[in-house]
């Protein structure tokens, strides 16, 4: 298969991850970069043995570029995002898809009037960890799912981020920054949502940045920082969730899927492998489960390599618009249902992506 060439935005803290991964998956290649802060893409192709440094707009009109990967700021993503679109370019965007509804939608109608894939991040869920408790949710070992939890909790970013004062407004705080890893996982290894119930604060109104960049400013809070409430998913289970930038410490696990049959530790959404355990009524002992499937390191990236494949094949991919819009709609429900007092009922919904192959010769997704 012809590698597709993709053109990435957004040369920050991330970036580095994905410039890596472009050069271990066979169906992409990194042509082109771009950075509002020209300087940085500049030292990121030298870095990364990229090509070509541009601009946004000349990146976008560059034909032989098929996929744009916009790893920008969470407000940048739509504005971003519909440009390339209009351009009739394949869009993969970091976490999340937009900041609201209302871009989100209009980016998945503009996808299907310019006949294009869209896509976002999380991509962890097709690493060697989710994709395991995939296959054991789908092979019956835990029986049917009938409740989750899924729980992450710290003190935010301002200590160690070299920007971190986004993570801080609309678009950030821990649901819409880490809130898709967690409701991506569960939507993925038990179905979609369908109401959630929600309550949030933000303990501290201001916040000290410790990193050294900006080292001694200020932050003014404008979002929530602690997020709690609970998920009913179509099949009946019921998940609760805290999410929290207000937790100096905790014992609390990431993620955990109960069954009829047994009990199953799920490891951190956030990355691609780690421990995967289950327990079952004949032992009542928690047992480690070797991992079935490839990509257990850092593998971002596998997000825009599957969109490739699919692109050259004609196949679903796999971190698609449904699935990056349900749970887009799912984490503003929770905002929501505090504002409302009462249940939110989710109107989106989407079909559980297909699962990997186990053994895919390496630097493939298809096998």
């Amino acid at each position: 298969m012809k590698p597709v060439n993709v053109g990435l935005i957004g040369c920050g803290n991330i970036s580095g991850t994905y410039f890596k991964n472009g050069a271990v998956f066979n169906s992409i290649t990194i042509v082109a970069c771009a950075d509002i802060v020209r300087e940085r893409a500049e030292a990121s192709a030298e870095q990364y043995s990229v090509p070509k440094v541009c601009t946004v707009e000349e990146l976008l009109a560059d034909p032989d570029i098929e996929i744009v990967l916009n790893l920008t700021i969470p407000k940048a993503h739509a504005p971003l995002g519909i440009a390339a679109l209009e351009a009739g370019k394949n869009l993969h965007t970091e976490k999340p898809l937009a900041v609201t509804r209302e871009d989100g939608k209009r980016m998945v109608r503009l996808a299907k009037e310019k006949g294009v894939l869209l896509g976002a991040a999380p991509d962890t869920f097709m690493g060697a960890g989710l994709q395991t408790c995939r296959k054991l949710i789908d092979d019956g070992w835990i029986g049917e799912p009938v409740a989750a939890t899924a729980f992450m909790q710290c003190h935010g970013h301002e200590h160690w981020h070299p920007d971190p004062d986004f993570f801080y407004q609309p678009g950030g705080g821990p649901m819409f920054d880490m809130g898709p890893y967690y409701i991506t996982a569960l939507v993925t290894l038990m179905g979609p949502v369908t109401r959630v119930s929600g309550l949030t604060s933000a303990a501290f109104s201001d916040r000290l940045i410790t990193s050294e960049q900006h080292y001694g400013e200020i932050i003014k809070v404008n979002t929530a920082t602690h997020v709690a409430g609970t998920m009913r998913f179509s099949n009946g289970a019921i998940a609760t969730m805290v999410m929290s930038f207000d937790v100096w410490g905790h014992h609390l696990p990431c993620l955990e899927i109960h069954g009829t049959e047994g009990s199953l530790s799920v490891p951190d959404p956030n990355c691609f492998g780690g421990v995967v355990q289950v327990c079952r009524p004949r032992t009542r002992e928690w047992e480690t489960v070797p991992l079935t499937h490839q990509y257990a390191d850092n593998a971002r990236g596998i997000g825009p390599a599957d969109m490739a494949c699919a692109l050259r094949t004609g196949r679903r991919h796999r971190a698609n618009e449904a699935l990056a819009y349900h749970v887009l709609d799912v984490m503003h429900a929770f905002q929501d249902s505090n504002d409302k007092g009462t249940h939110v009922t989710i109107e989106s919904t989407c079909e559980r992506p297909a699962p990997l192959p186990m053994n895919p010769a390496p630097g493939e997704i298809d096998g």
